[in-house]
């Protein structure tokens, strides 16, 4: 009977195929929206005065909810350890530990807004399961690209320590490039096409340098963005399901699956 209880209760608070799946997701979006929004008018000062005790008690509620559908997520599948590592049960845990470290620290009560990267289930509840495996082919494109994205990232940070120290050169310490870390601050805002514009060139070949330097912006932005297309074109997108394993915590199967792909364990019906 335990086991048929934790089976049915994993398929309500897991699956999104299901009317009772969809109708819990549901609900459970509603409470965290309806979190954050009490987490965001509780740090408005007037707000606070007026009816901060009524924000400290729908805190309260809220966490208290949120913990039980922790625990009731735990309990549920058949290693609970495996979930609380996994990505959403990182995030649930977070989602509740700032209004208990609130009692010890006060004011963390305000990491809360945390809470929103629990929206992240509507991609289940709308079953916009083709947004989960994109998601999953982003992550490993970005992932099979790093070794090209270091090498890139390590090309960005060289041409900007030399166009800060030329712009330093041709400027001169009596201009708003007072040092070479400010020339680099100021090429680091050129370049990736920021302009806070709070240090600009004042000399002819200054501003020529920075139009180069502007130009140049475009096609570093281009160069990574590039190399993540291509590795995410190598990927084909498959039909899955919201199914969630049991075991480790993982979805993304195919619709005919009866076995995990990650772990081997079987799916539920």
């Amino acid at each position: 009977m335990s086991g048929e209880f934790r089976h049915r209760l994993h398929e309500i608070i897991f699956e999104a195929d299901t009317k009772a799946g969809r109708a819990f997701d549901i609900a459970l979006i509603a409470f965290i929206v309806l979190s954050i929004v009490a987490v965001m008018l509780d740090s408005v000062k007037e707000i606070n005065t007026a009816w901060g005790y009524e924000f400290y008690l729908v805190e309260w509620l809220f966490t208290i909810i949120f913990t039980l559908e922790y625990l009731l997520r735990l309990f549920s599948v058949r290693r609970p350890l495996s979930y609380a590592r996994s990505f959403f049960g990182v995030i649930d845990l977070l989602a509740i530990l700032p209004t208990y470290i609130s009692v010890i620290f006060p004011g963390t009560q305000y990491l809360l807004v945390i809470r929103v990267l629990r929206v992240l289930r509507v991609f289940r509840v709308l079953k916009l399961v083709n947004h989960i495996t994109a998601s999953q082919d982003l992550m490993r494109a970005i992932g099979a690209t790093r070794s090209k994205i270091t090498v890139f990232l390590f090309f960005v940070v060289t041409l900007t320590i030399i166009l800060g120290s030329l712009m330093y050169l041709i400027e001169g310490p009596g201009s708003d490039f007072t040092s070479i870390p400010k020339g680099v601050y100021w090429g680091v805002v050129t370049l990736t096409t920021v302009g806070y514009g709070d240090i600009s060139p004042q000399t002819g070949l200054g501003q020529f340098m920075a139009a180069v330097v502007m130009i140049l912006g475009y096609a570093i932005i281009a160069v990574p963005t590039g190399i993540v297309t291509a590795e995410l074109t190598r990927g084909q997108a498959e039909i899955v399901t919201t199914q969630v394993c049991r075991s480790c915590s993982r979805e993304g199967h195919d619709i005919d699956a009866v076995h995990c792909k990650y772990c081997g364990d079987v799916l539920n019906g």
